[in-house]
């Protein structure tokens, strides 16, 4: 039997403390994974192995255009809670079901800063993994969507914790860097999007690939073939990105790689959903992402190798991509020149942005004029797909 999902936030976050999950982890690592520490003059935060502490969730409260921030216990703060408060907050926002991102202030980024040992870190990560699929999804799986996590270490470590989510019932799967634990891609990832068209688990990023070992864009932008003093680096003075990716914001560095790499030429099953990027830029990035390629390949080609894609970078992100928005009232108004079947929109519930518990407000000014059909697809529909849900 199906649910009925009216609204579904496709990117909700579950700020939460370690001493959760920690007893599965294996015993000899347990120190290392994160732990609840207490602050001096009050509150919590998270503590794990060569970092300093991280301060716990944010919590937002809205009162009528008045947003305060509290810092306490993770159990005092909205969010924070057991799998039945998270429902009851539902509930009161109005929602039917979230896609539950990790938290960001103890989440896969920092084990992996903290965790220097590729091994223990792959088992921290499952073993967050397993709590979610089956100790908090658990209590209603068709309410609490959980994304688990692909560890940053290599292609085959990253396939192997892709069939442990799939075996565990976790229906999406986030990506914190280029399955090889690169950030750039490269042919060892080819591995990890194969057995990716085999599943019928979602992939995800979340705002944009953030690898804690690798560094932000750290690496080229493309592999080339032919520059003899080796591949050209994802900065500002690398002529190819500032082209290509110039227009774009947040996902769009990451998404540009993966097509130019060729991924969905080998892998045309593949879609990839870019939560928390807003959608009112798109347009726009993908005339100038089209117009970049047909100016600038041939010299790109005889320089550096750039290999010619079958079709304009632009179609390319039209038919893989599904991108997330929040209060986006002009993102909506573009929904078709995006494909209104690749948007979803989302609360980002607990973290600042969001209007928790009026959520019902921000939709309303969302979707003003727009057809019951397309503001369900939006709302609903496009989340139930991609994430493999049963509606009514």
């Amino acid at each position: 039997m199906g649910r009925d999902y009216r609204a579904i936030s496709a990117d909700s976050h579950l700020e939460i403390p370690g001493d959760r999950w920690v007893h599965r982890v294996p015993k000899e690592y347990r120190d290392l994974a994160p732990k609840r520490v207490s602050l001096p003059g009050g509150g919590e935060a998270h503590l794990i192995e060569g970092q300093p502490p991280r301060v716990e969730a944010e919590r937002s409260l809205r009162t009528r255009g008045i947003r305060l921030q509290a810092r306490g216990s993770w159990e005092s703060n909205d969010g924070g809670g057991p799998p039945e408060q998270r429902l009851s907050e539902q509930d009161l926002d109005g929602i039917d079901a979230e896609v539950l991102f990790p938290g960001t202030t103890g989440g896969p980024n920092y084990w992996r800063t903290g965790i220097k040992d590729d091994e223990v870190y792959a088992d921290v990560v499952a073993a967050y993994n397993a709590w979610l699929a089956e100790e908090y999804c658990a209590v209603a799986p068709d309410r609490l969507i959980g994304v688990g996590v692909i560890p940053e270490v290599d292609a085959r470590t990253a396939v192997a914790e892709l069939e442990h989510c799939a075996q565990a019932g976790l229906k999406a799967v986030q990506l914190i860097s280029f399955p090889s634990g690169k950030m750039y891609p490269t042919p060892e990832d080819d591995v990890f999007w194969a057995a990716a068209s085999e599943t019928n688990v979602a992939l995800t990023l979340h705002v944009e690939f953030r690898g804690g070992a690798a560094g932000k864009y750290e690496g080229p932008l493309f592999q080339y073939e032919k520059r003899p003093e080796g591949p050209v680096k994802a900065s500002h003075s690398d002529p190819i990105s500032r082209f290509i990716t110039g227009f774009g914001t947040k996902a769009s560095r990451d998404v540009v790689r993966l097509v130019y790499a060729g991924v969905f030429d080998r892998f045309p099953a593949l879609r990839i959903y870019c939560a928390e990027t807003q959608i009112g830029w798109i347009p726009m990035w993908l005339q100038e992402v089209d117009d970049a390629f047909e100016r600038h390949f041939y010299w790109a080609e005889d320089m550096y190798g750039m290999k010619k894609l079958q079709r304009l970078p632009g179609d390319y992100v039209k038919e893989h991509f599904m991108w997330g928005f929040m209060k986006d009232p002009y993102g909506v108004s573009q929904r078709h020149r995006i494909g209104v079947d690749h948007v979803m929109w989302e609360s980002d519930f607990p973290h600042s942005p969001t209007d928790w518990p009026y959520s019902q407000e921000t939709i309303e000014k969302n979707f003003v004029g727009v057809p019951e059909e397309e503001r369900h697809m939006m709302l609903a529909g496009n989340a139930v797909g991609f994430f493999h849900l049963v509606a009514e």
